[in-house]
């Protein structure tokens, strides 16, 4: 299937309002999907004969730190059996000020690859993930203050007695 194709399959099965945008500039176009509805969509892709993407080959979380302080998450499928590949990606603005983590739903119950793809981005962004089975921190300790690839995270000078640069 074409990535048209693909965008008037998804926007049948689940409304208008489930493709938020699109972005063709790129080695690779991408669909920006509600993020309400990633799990839903996930879904489909991968139990529709007609796309089958039964492969979820990345997961990255992203911190724009633009104007609204968006954070997102951007999902690599691939179709092994058709030899295709599909970018979605989801985003929310998040205030600066608010000690809650960014919060997204998680697609361990469509791609169990997922599992440690989202404990990176919880690890490492802070974000959460609603439903994830086992999120905690994956790299770093337990007792690891703040999120290191966040925009604005301020690096620590000890830790635990040991100077850091």
């Amino acid at each position: 299937m074409s990535f048209d194709d693909i965008k008037q399959l998804l926007a049948e099965k689940f409304g208008d309002t489930v493709i938020t945008g699109e972005e063709t500039a790129g080695l690779q176009p991408a669909l920006l999907i509600n993020p309400d509805d990633i799990t839903a969509v996930c879904l489909e892709l991968r139990n529709n004969s007609k796309t089958y993407f039964d492969f979820l080959s990345s997961l990255s979380g992203v911190h724009y730190n633009d104007e609204t302080n968006r954070y997102g998450v951007v999902y690599h499928l691939a179709s092994i059996p058709y030899k295709t590949q599909l970018t979605l990606k989801i985003s929310k603005p998040h205030s600066k000020e608010s000690a809650e983590l960014p919060e997204f739903k998680s697609v361990t119950s469509v791609y169990r690859t997922a599992d440690w793809h989202e404990r990176e981005a919880y690890d490492l962004l802070g974000i959460y993930f609603e439903g994830h089975p086992d999120l905690r921190r994956i790299l770093l300790p337990d007792d690891w203050d703040g999120f290191p690839l966040r925009k604005d995270y301020q690096n620590a000078e000890f830790y635990k007695g040991i100077r850091i640069d």
